[in-house]
């Protein structure tokens, strides 16, 4: 394959600081690389809290640890969105009610949020999809009405902003990813951001096995013991030091992805109006954070014709997230066709193309032109 959907990049000093780690002889969690990334997070976001974690997914399972969320309660969940965003809560016993998304930005469609909250209800997660803010607005004032806690699933929005406010600072908490596809990576990796300060010191202790070591090492007390139910959630210091050597060049590697975002743009925005295709919509109120580049196709037949079509010319692309409704697990919380149409119908059409630090012009000009050689009735 010449051209990957995906691939690694070093941006800066990210093997510099690995090596330091080593040579200061600390690589296991919480060191200074991570409390560097803590602070860099922290002052870029203006958050009070952030902690890294060994994933997105661990960071979404302490969320669901510190909102209580107990066997029978209800969180809603958009119906679009990855496993790990339902199965934070479902471990912890809860029942997810999926919601459908909006067809213009793929995210959950804030006007049919009210009619699904029950007195059971416990949570709303959203999912900024793509890096582009959901109706903040609006799902905050339904929530607040109804004394329900909001959480952000800001795995692709790192750095976008709803009417001007990052993404990831609207919610309770929010998780971050930084997986090897995000724009900023380790490989594995991700961080809980912690808006109310209400959370933080539990979020310490759940962090660290259930234990009070934070306070420990910072002289609050003479020693640690269990406190709390709790699990390993820390990344080790190489991660977060090649990890900070990414945050570090984070003007950089946005400037670059939105070169690509907006090559994309202009160099398909003429085929896709000639043959039904619909391209990414961006509300003027969003400053998306240039995750990805999809299109929807008029069909799944035309989506898996393009696949192969781009295989073909050496390009690898992809198709993103199935129902979460009609997977299996979905259909035993009752989930059955018909639930979420705008979802059934957008996974059969979306395809993402190849998005990643280093593509070259060269590179995204050979993709643009096998789209616009790609024949529909083939």
């Amino acid at each position: 394959m010449n051209i990957p959907f995906n691939r690694a990049v070093i941006a800066g000093r990210e093997m510099e600081y690995i090596a330091q780690a080593i040579t200061a002889g600390h690589i296991s969690g919480d060191g200074t690389f991570t409390k560097k990334t803590h602070a860099l997070l922290e002052g870029a976001l203006g958050v009070p809290k952030a902690l890294l974690t060994t994933s997105c997914t661990h960071a979404l399972e302490m969320m669901a640890i510190l909102l209580d969320i107990q066997p029978g309660d209800e969180v809603i969940i958009p119906d679009f969105t990855f496993v790990s965003t339902v199965n934070a809560f479902v471990l912890r016993g809860a029942r997810p009610v999926f919601l459908d998304v909006r067809p213009d930005t793929l995210n959950l469609d804030e006007s049919l949020l009210e009619a699904a909250i029950t007195s059971r209800t416990r949570a709303i997660v959203v999912v900024h999809y793509a890096g582009v803010g959901c109706e903040m607005d609006s799902i905050l004032k339904i929530a607040n009405r109804h004394g329900i806690p909001v959480v952000e699933d800001n795995a692709h929005g790192l750095f976008g902003k709803y009417k001007g406010k990052f993404l990831g600072t609207f919610g309770a908490m929010a998780s971050q990813s930084f997986h090897e596809t995000k724009n900023f990576t380790c490989g594995e990796g991700g961080a809980l951001l912690i808006n109310d300060p209400r959370f933080i010191e539990r979020a310490e202790i759940i962090r660290e096995k259930g234990t009070n070591r934070s306070r420990f090492f910072r002289g609050q007390v003479d020693k640690y013991t269990w406190v709390d139910i709790g699990s390993s959630y820390l990344p080790s210091e190489i991660l977060a030091a090649f990890l900070y050597g990414q945050l570090e060049q984070r003007e950089k590697i946005q400037s670059h992805r939105r070169r690509v975002w907006e090559t994309y743009r202009s160099g398909l925005e003429g085929w896709a109006a000639s043959h039904d295709v619909r391209l990414p919509v961006i509300p003027e109120h969003c400053e998306q954070a240039y995750h990805m580049y999809y299109m929807l196709l008029p069909s799944l037949d035309a989506r898996q014709k393009l696949i192969q079509h781009l295989k073909e010319n050496g390009i690898l692309s992809v198709f993103h997230y199935l129902p979460l409704h009609l997977s299996d697990m979905g259909q035993k919380f009752g989930g059955k066709p018909g639930d979420c149409p705008v979802t059934e119908e957008i996974s059969d059409q979306l395809v993402r193309l190849p998005f990643y630090n280093d593509l070259t012009l060269e590179e995204q000009q050979k993709v643009i032109d096998a789209i616009l050689g790609f024949s529909f009735s083939k």
